[in-house]
């Protein structure tokens, strides 16, 4: 059986509207492909370890990644680590601008539960610990993303993922505005064999 790993983004959820989508889609059009979407914490630690977790016990059989904004942050960093292959939407690829009051000792609240965290320095440090400064891999990725992201600059996207296949729409927003028309081409290239 094949597998689908949706990755959520920052303070999200699998209640996340895209996250749902994706799920009814596969349900509806391709129920030959197993959907999984874990919870994530703010804990990068922990991410961590859960995906690692998650592809190590869904392997050998072929495994797939979607990502939205920091889901796409992880979802390179599994690219690379596996050869997956991963559409990332509107993902988050500076890091380092994390290193600010706004994120560091603060209580940050998930916006679909009553989760609460508090990220110190070390997290941080190890979110950014795991960035892919190169691709390498370029065939594996496909960029979808709306110029219209208030909360990431989409031309951070467009220039780290420069060689890979890109789809960059005017307008929209940082949730990427009417993503369910693309379910099925995404579904389409990351089945291709590369």
């Amino acid at each position: 059986m094949s597998h689908l790993i949706y990755i959520h983004g920052f303070l999200s959820s699998p209640s996340s509207h895209k996250a749902m989508q994706v799920e009814q889609w596969l349900r509806d059009n391709r129920p030959d492909i197993e959907y999984h979407c874990p919870f994530l914490t703010a804990y990068p630690g922990q991410t961590r370890q859960t995906l690692e977790t998650l592809v190590e016990s869904l392997l050998p059989d072929p495994v797939y990644l979607m990502g939205s904004s920091l889901g796409g942050y992880w979802a390179t960093w599994l690219v690379e680590k596996y050869k997956l292959r991963a559409v990332l939407i509107n993902p988050a690829v500076k890091l380092d601008l994390l290193k600010s009051d706004e994120y560091v000792n603060v209580e940050l609240l998930n916006y679909h539960t009553d989760d609460s965290y508090t990220l110190t320095e070390q997290d941080i440090e190890d979110l950014i610990a795991v960035d892919v400064r190169k691709i390498n891999q370029h065939d594996s990725y496909w960029l979808i993303a709306q110029t219209g992201d208030e909360t990431l600059d989409y031309r951070l996207a467009v220039e780290k993922y420069a060689d890979c296949k890109q789809l960059i729409e005017e307008g929209g927003d940082h949730s990427f505005q009417s993503f369910e028309r693309h379910i099925s081409d995404a579904i389409d290239f990351l089945q291709l064999e590369v």
